[in-house]
Protein backbone atom coordinates (compact mmCIF):
# COMPACT_ATOMS: atom_id res chain seq x y z
CA UNK A 1 0.00 0.00 0.00
CA UNK A 2 1.52 3.41 -0.78
CA UNK A 3 -0.66 7.28 -0.92
CA UNK A 4 0.07 8.41 -4.49
CA UNK A 5 -1.16 12.04 -3.84
CA UNK A 6 -1.53 13.93 -0.39
CA UNK A 7 -3.71 17.13 -0.25
CA UNK A 8 -3.96 19.81 1.96
CA UNK A 9 -6.28 22.74 2.92
CA UNK A 10 -5.85 24.66 6.07
CA UNK A 11 -3.98 22.09 7.51
CA UNK A 12 -1.50 23.65 9.77
CA UNK A 13 0.46 26.00 8.10
CA UNK A 14 -0.82 25.08 4.14
CA UNK A 15 -3.26 27.16 2.69
CA UNK A 16 -3.22 24.79 -0.25
CA UNK A 17 -0.52 21.96 -1.06
CA UNK A 18 -0.22 18.90 -3.35
CA UNK A 19 1.88 16.96 -2.90
CA UNK A 20 2.54 13.59 -5.34
CA UNK A 21 4.12 10.61 -3.94
CA UNK A 22 5.86 7.46 -5.57
CA UNK A 23 6.44 3.82 -3.87
CA UNK A 24 9.76 3.98 -2.18
CA UNK A 25 11.24 6.42 0.12
CA UNK A 26 10.91 9.91 -0.14
CA UNK A 27 12.58 12.64 2.38
CA UNK A 28 11.38 16.27 3.30
CA UNK A 29 14.03 18.09 4.25
CA UNK A 30 14.14 21.45 5.74
CA UNK A 31 14.64 23.93 8.66
CA UNK A 32 12.53 23.27 11.68
CA UNK A 33 9.39 24.90 11.72
CA UNK A 34 8.62 25.36 8.18
CA UNK A 35 5.96 22.13 7.69
CA UNK A 36 7.56 18.72 7.13
CA UNK A 37 5.87 17.31 10.68
CA UNK A 38 2.64 18.59 9.04
CA UNK A 39 2.53 16.69 5.75
CA UNK A 40 3.26 13.67 7.37
CA UNK A 41 0.99 14.20 10.24
CA UNK A 42 -1.63 14.47 7.74
CA UNK A 43 -1.22 11.53 6.83
CA UNK A 44 -0.82 9.50 9.99
CA UNK A 45 -4.28 11.40 10.71
CA UNK A 46 -6.25 9.36 7.58
CA UNK A 47 -4.71 5.96 9.38
CA UNK A 48 -5.72 7.02 13.13
CA UNK A 49 -8.15 9.88 13.16
CA UNK A 50 -5.67 11.83 15.31
CA UNK A 51 -2.69 13.64 15.82
CA UNK A 52 1.19 12.30 17.12
CA UNK A 53 1.81 16.00 18.34
CA UNK A 54 -1.84 17.04 20.05
CA UNK A 55 -4.51 15.46 21.65
CA UNK A 56 -7.18 17.87 19.99
CA UNK A 57 -8.26 18.62 16.50
CA UNK A 58 -7.87 22.12 17.46
CA UNK A 59 -4.16 23.23 16.35
CA UNK A 60 -4.96 21.11 13.43
CA UNK A 61 -6.38 24.26 11.24
CA UNK A 62 -4.60 27.07 10.22
CA UNK A 63 -5.05 29.84 12.33
CA UNK A 64 -7.88 32.00 10.43
CA UNK A 65 -9.69 29.31 8.66
CA UNK A 66 -12.66 27.25 10.09
CA UNK A 67 -11.94 23.69 8.48
CA UNK A 68 -9.17 21.75 7.28
CA UNK A 69 -9.28 19.36 4.22
CA UNK A 70 -6.57 16.24 4.34
CA UNK A 71 -7.49 14.09 1.09
CA UNK A 72 -5.32 11.44 -0.29
CA UNK A 73 -5.21 8.92 -2.82
CA UNK A 74 -4.42 5.59 -2.10
CA UNK A 75 -2.81 2.41 -3.63
CA UNK A 76 -3.14 -1.17 -3.19
CA UNK A 77 -2.41 -3.47 -5.67
CA UNK A 78 -4.52 -2.71 -8.71
CA UNK A 79 -7.59 -0.79 -6.55
CA UNK A 80 -7.01 3.18 -6.08
CA UNK A 81 -9.46 4.78 -3.32
CA UNK A 82 -9.56 8.50 -2.36
CA UNK A 83 -10.55 8.95 1.31
CA UNK A 84 -10.92 12.97 2.87
CA UNK A 85 -11.19 13.96 6.04
CA UNK A 86 -12.57 17.21 6.94
CA UNK A 87 -11.57 18.90 10.21
CA UNK A 88 -14.18 20.96 12.07
CA UNK A 89 -13.09 21.30 15.71
CA UNK A 90 -16.36 21.99 18.17
CA UNK A 91 -18.09 20.15 15.54
CA UNK A 92 -18.65 16.60 14.29
CA UNK A 93 -15.40 15.73 11.52
CA UNK A 94 -17.13 14.40 8.15
CA UNK A 95 -15.60 12.16 5.96
CA UNK A 96 -15.72 10.78 2.30
CA UNK A 97 -14.72 8.20 0.21
CA UNK A 98 -14.07 8.47 -3.43
CA UNK A 99 -15.92 11.55 -3.25
CA UNK A 100 -19.19 9.71 -2.42
CA UNK A 101 -21.89 11.07 0.26
CA UNK A 102 -20.70 11.40 3.59
CA UNK A 103 -19.58 8.58 5.35
CA UNK A 104 -18.72 8.07 9.37
CA UNK A 105 -14.92 9.27 9.82
CA UNK A 106 -14.61 6.05 11.32
CA UNK A 107 -15.33 4.05 8.34
CA UNK A 108 -12.07 5.57 6.61
CA UNK A 109 -10.16 3.49 8.94
CA UNK A 110 -7.96 0.82 7.27
CA UNK A 111 -7.87 2.40 3.87
CA UNK A 112 -4.43 4.31 5.29
CA UNK A 113 -2.16 2.51 7.39
CA UNK A 114 1.06 3.90 8.75
CA UNK A 115 3.37 2.68 11.60
CA UNK A 116 4.84 5.88 12.63
CA UNK A 117 8.65 6.53 14.38
CA UNK A 118 8.85 9.78 15.78
CA UNK A 119 11.10 11.67 18.61
CA UNK A 120 8.08 11.15 20.55
CA UNK A 121 8.04 7.43 20.74
CA UNK A 122 10.61 7.32 23.69
CA UNK A 123 7.36 8.64 25.81
CA UNK A 124 6.59 4.52 25.19
CA UNK A 125 9.53 3.34 27.77
CA UNK A 126 9.90 6.40 29.67
CA UNK A 127 6.03 7.71 30.07
CA UNK A 128 2.94 7.46 32.11
CA UNK A 129 1.15 3.90 31.46
CA UNK A 130 -1.46 6.14 29.10
CA UNK A 131 1.27 6.14 25.90
CA UNK A 132 1.77 2.54 25.92
CA UNK A 133 -2.18 2.24 26.12
CA UNK A 134 -2.54 4.47 23.60
CA UNK A 135 -0.12 2.16 21.30
CA UNK A 136 -1.99 -0.72 21.85
CA UNK A 137 -5.34 0.67 20.70
CA UNK A 138 -3.96 2.43 17.91
CA UNK A 139 -2.45 -1.10 16.60
CA UNK A 140 -5.43 -2.56 17.28
CA UNK A 141 -7.76 -0.36 15.67
CA UNK A 142 -5.39 -0.41 12.59
CA UNK A 143 -5.54 -4.05 12.91
CA UNK A 144 -9.22 -3.97 13.03
CA UNK A 145 -10.71 -1.12 12.31
CA UNK A 146 -13.97 -2.19 14.15
CA UNK A 147 -12.48 -1.95 17.16
CA UNK A 148 -13.08 2.03 16.18
CA UNK A 149 -16.79 1.37 17.77
CA UNK A 150 -15.98 -0.35 20.52
CA UNK A 151 -13.19 2.04 22.31
CA UNK A 152 -16.09 4.81 21.66
CA UNK A 153 -18.39 2.32 23.58
CA UNK A 154 -16.04 2.50 26.16
CA UNK A 155 -15.14 5.62 26.81
CA UNK A 156 -19.13 7.14 26.52
CA UNK A 157 -19.75 4.23 28.86
CA UNK A 158 -16.72 5.33 31.36
CA UNK A 159 -17.64 8.73 31.17
CA UNK A 160 -21.61 8.23 32.43
CA UNK A 161 -20.33 5.77 35.07
CA UNK A 162 -17.84 8.03 36.18
CA UNK A 163 -20.39 10.80 36.36
CA UNK A 164 -22.77 8.77 38.40
CA UNK A 165 -19.59 7.97 40.79
CA UNK A 166 -18.80 11.27 41.56
CA UNK A 167 -21.93 12.63 41.99
CA UNK A 168 -22.51 9.78 44.54
CA UNK A 169 -18.86 10.80 46.74
CA UNK A 170 -19.59 14.36 46.50
CA UNK A 171 -23.59 13.27 48.28
CA UNK A 172 -21.95 11.49 50.37
CA UNK A 173 -19.11 14.07 51.84
CA UNK A 174 -22.36 16.49 52.03
CA UNK A 175 -25.08 13.84 53.47
CA UNK A 176 -27.01 13.67 50.75
CA UNK A 177 -28.07 10.82 48.69
CA UNK A 178 -27.73 10.06 45.09
CA UNK A 179 -29.97 7.25 43.58
CA UNK A 180 -27.27 4.53 42.29
CA UNK A 181 -30.26 1.93 40.93
CA UNK A 182 -28.61 2.54 37.54
CA UNK A 183 -24.91 1.36 38.58
CA UNK A 184 -25.04 -2.27 37.61
CA UNK A 185 -26.60 -1.27 34.19
CA UNK A 186 -23.65 0.80 33.32
CA UNK A 187 -21.00 -2.16 35.10
CA UNK A 188 -23.00 -4.62 32.59
CA UNK A 189 -22.13 -1.80 29.57
CA UNK A 190 -18.61 -1.42 31.19
CA UNK A 191 -17.65 -5.13 31.21
CA UNK A 192 -19.05 -5.60 28.01
CA UNK A 193 -17.54 -3.16 26.23
CA UNK A 194 -13.91 -3.14 28.04
CA UNK A 195 -13.41 -7.03 27.93
CA UNK A 196 -13.85 -6.38 24.21
CA UNK A 197 -11.36 -3.82 24.15
CA UNK A 198 -9.19 -6.10 26.70
CA UNK A 199 -9.27 -9.36 24.56
CA UNK A 200 -7.79 -7.23 21.73
CA UNK A 201 -5.14 -6.17 23.56
CA UNK A 202 -3.87 -9.40 24.80
CA UNK A 203 -3.97 -10.91 21.74
CA UNK A 204 -2.07 -8.15 20.25
CA UNK A 205 0.16 -8.50 22.90
CA UNK A 206 0.98 -12.02 21.90
CA UNK A 207 1.36 -11.35 19.11
CA UNK A 208 3.41 -8.91 19.38
CA UNK A 209 5.82 -10.37 22.13
CA UNK A 210 8.61 -12.13 19.72
CA UNK A 211 8.74 -9.42 16.77
CA UNK A 212 9.57 -7.30 19.00
CA UNK A 213 11.94 -9.05 20.71
CA UNK A 214 13.55 -10.03 17.18
CA UNK A 215 13.43 -6.43 16.90
CA UNK A 216 15.48 -5.18 19.31
CA UNK A 217 18.27 -7.86 18.56
CA UNK A 218 18.46 -6.18 15.57
CA UNK A 219 18.81 -2.73 16.82
CA UNK A 220 20.84 -3.88 19.54
CA UNK A 221 22.69 -7.09 19.14
CA UNK A 222 22.97 -8.96 22.13
CA UNK A 223 21.04 -6.69 24.28
CA UNK A 224 18.31 -8.23 25.18
CA UNK A 225 16.11 -10.41 25.70
CA UNK A 226 12.76 -8.25 25.90
CA UNK A 227 9.46 -8.98 27.51
CA UNK A 228 5.95 -7.91 27.18
CA UNK A 229 3.77 -8.24 30.31
CA UNK A 230 0.10 -6.68 30.09
CA UNK A 231 -0.60 -5.79 33.76
CA UNK A 232 -4.50 -5.53 34.36
CA UNK A 233 -5.95 -3.60 36.70
CA UNK A 234 -8.36 -6.08 37.94
CA UNK A 235 -5.30 -8.28 38.93
CA UNK A 236 -4.00 -11.67 37.20
CA UNK A 237 -5.50 -13.29 34.60
CA UNK A 238 -6.12 -16.34 32.78
CA UNK A 239 -6.26 -16.91 28.94
CA UNK A 240 -9.80 -16.15 28.30
CA UNK A 241 -11.68 -15.19 25.51
CA UNK A 242 -14.56 -12.22 25.59
CA UNK A 243 -17.47 -13.49 27.85
CA UNK A 244 -14.84 -14.90 30.53
CA UNK A 245 -13.33 -11.38 31.16
CA UNK A 246 -16.42 -9.86 31.05
CA UNK A 247 -17.46 -11.57 33.66
CA UNK A 248 -14.08 -11.63 35.73
CA UNK A 249 -14.37 -7.56 34.84
CA UNK A 250 -18.09 -7.67 36.64
CA UNK A 251 -16.60 -9.44 39.24
CA UNK A 252 -14.01 -6.95 39.79
CA UNK A 253 -16.14 -3.81 39.80
CA UNK A 254 -17.92 -5.39 42.30
CA UNK A 255 -15.10 -5.81 44.78
CA UNK A 256 -13.82 -2.04 43.98
CA UNK A 257 -17.49 -0.45 44.03
CA UNK A 258 -16.60 0.72 48.13
CA UNK A 259 -13.55 2.42 47.54
CA UNK A 260 -14.89 3.79 43.67
CA UNK A 261 -18.47 4.84 45.78
CA UNK A 262 -15.47 6.87 48.24
CA UNK A 263 -13.18 8.62 45.28
CA UNK A 264 -15.96 8.70 43.03
CA UNK A 265 -14.00 7.34 39.95
CA UNK A 266 -13.73 4.08 38.11
CA UNK A 267 -10.89 2.47 39.32
CA UNK A 268 -11.30 -0.78 37.20
CA UNK A 269 -11.45 -1.36 33.70
CA UNK A 270 -8.82 -0.89 30.23
CA UNK A 271 -8.31 2.50 31.43
CA UNK A 272 -6.35 1.33 34.30
CA UNK A 273 -4.01 -1.03 32.60
CA UNK A 274 -0.40 -0.92 31.90
CA UNK A 275 2.13 -2.74 29.40
CA UNK A 276 4.66 -3.37 31.22
CA UNK A 277 8.11 -3.91 29.17
CA UNK A 278 11.07 -5.56 30.22
CA UNK A 279 14.77 -5.76 29.62
CA UNK A 280 16.12 -9.08 31.00
CA UNK A 281 14.70 -9.90 34.44
CA UNK A 282 13.65 -5.73 34.76
CA UNK A 283 11.39 -3.06 33.86
CA UNK A 284 13.12 -0.74 30.65
CA UNK A 285 11.02 1.96 32.87
CA UNK A 286 13.46 3.37 35.07
CA UNK A 287 16.68 0.83 34.13
CA UNK A 288 17.33 1.11 31.10
CA UNK A 289 20.10 3.66 29.89
CA UNK A 290 19.03 6.33 27.23
CA UNK A 291 19.69 4.25 24.20
CA UNK A 292 18.44 1.24 25.50
CA UNK A 293 15.07 3.23 25.75
CA UNK A 294 15.51 4.59 22.12
CA UNK A 295 16.30 0.58 21.11
CA UNK A 296 13.38 -0.54 22.57
CA UNK A 297 10.97 2.15 21.05
CA UNK A 298 12.13 1.05 17.58
CA UNK A 299 11.11 -2.20 18.33
CA UNK A 300 7.77 -1.22 19.23
CA UNK A 301 6.91 0.13 15.67
CA UNK A 302 9.41 -1.95 13.67
CA UNK A 303 6.85 -5.16 15.25
CA UNK A 304 3.97 -3.43 15.19
CA UNK A 305 4.98 -2.91 11.18
CA UNK A 306 5.64 -6.59 10.65
CA UNK A 307 2.85 -7.52 12.50
CA UNK A 308 0.75 -5.34 10.06
CA UNK A 309 2.73 -6.45 7.27
CA UNK A 310 2.00 -10.03 7.59
CA UNK A 311 -1.81 -9.38 7.96
CA UNK A 312 -1.79 -8.30 4.24
CA UNK A 313 -1.54 -4.64 3.90
CA UNK A 314 1.75 -3.61 4.45
CA UNK A 315 1.22 -0.04 5.95
CA UNK A 316 3.25 3.20 5.04
CA UNK A 317 6.93 3.65 7.31
CA UNK A 318 6.73 7.32 8.53
CA UNK A 319 10.51 8.54 9.84
CA UNK A 320 9.78 11.65 11.01
CA UNK A 321 12.93 13.50 12.30
CA UNK A 322 13.89 10.80 14.37
CA UNK A 323 17.48 10.11 13.09
CA UNK A 324 18.43 13.49 14.85
CA UNK A 325 17.79 11.59 17.78
CA UNK A 326 19.81 8.28 17.42
CA UNK A 327 23.49 7.57 17.26
CA UNK A 328 25.26 6.39 14.33
CA UNK A 329 24.81 2.76 15.37
CA UNK A 330 21.01 3.15 15.66
CA UNK A 331 21.02 5.10 12.69
CA UNK A 332 22.55 2.70 10.37
CA UNK A 333 20.59 -0.27 11.98
CA UNK A 334 17.04 1.45 11.71
CA UNK A 335 17.90 2.52 8.10
CA UNK A 336 18.36 -1.20 6.87
CA UNK A 337 15.21 -2.00 8.50
CA UNK A 338 12.88 0.08 6.97
CA UNK A 339 14.37 0.53 3.16
CA UNK A 340 13.06 -2.37 1.75
CA UNK A 341 9.13 -0.62 2.80
CA UNK A 342 6.81 -0.53 0.11
CA UNK A 343 6.82 3.30 1.13
CA UNK A 344 8.60 5.25 3.83
CA UNK A 345 8.54 9.06 4.02
CA UNK A 346 11.24 10.50 6.02
CA UNK A 347 11.65 14.26 7.65
CA UNK A 348 14.90 15.84 8.20
CA UNK A 349 16.31 18.90 8.73
CA UNK A 350 19.54 18.15 6.70
CA UNK A 351 20.12 15.67 3.97
CA UNK A 352 23.22 14.64 6.10
CA UNK A 353 20.62 12.91 9.24
CA UNK A 354 19.24 10.21 6.31
CA UNK A 355 21.34 7.59 5.69
CA UNK A 356 22.72 6.78 2.44
CA UNK A 357 20.57 3.56 1.97
CA UNK A 358 17.27 5.82 2.23
CA UNK A 359 17.79 7.54 -0.95
CA UNK A 360 15.40 8.68 -2.96
CA UNK A 361 12.88 11.40 -3.88
CA UNK A 362 13.41 14.41 -2.35
CA UNK A 363 11.19 17.49 -1.74
CA UNK A 364 12.24 20.56 -0.29
CA UNK A 365 9.94 22.31 2.64
CA UNK A 366 9.96 25.23 3.69
CA UNK A 367 6.89 28.79 4.33
CA UNK A 368 3.94 26.74 3.48
CA UNK A 369 5.49 25.10 0.26
CA UNK A 370 6.64 21.39 -0.73
CA UNK A 371 8.85 21.35 -4.16
CA UNK A 372 9.86 18.14 -5.34
CA UNK A 373 14.06 18.58 -5.99
CA UNK A 374 15.07 17.38 -9.76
Amino acid sequence: MHVAHLSLADFRSYARVEVPLDPGVTTFVGPNGQGKTNLVEAIGYLATLGSHRVAGDAPLVRQGAERAIVRAAVVQGERQQLVELEINPGRANRARINRSSQVRPRDVLGIVRTVLFAPEDLALVKGDPGERRRFLDELVTTRSPRMAGVRQDYDRVLKQRNALLKSAATARRGSGRVDLSTLDVWDQHLARAGAQLLAARLDLVAALHPLVDKAYEQLAPGGGPTALEYRASMGPMAAAGPEQLAQALLGALGEARKQELERGITLVGPHRDDLVLKLGELPAKGYASHGESWSYALALRIASFELLRADGAEPVLVLDDVFAELDASRRRRLAELVAPGEQVLVTAAVDEDVPAVLAGARFSVSDGTAVRAS
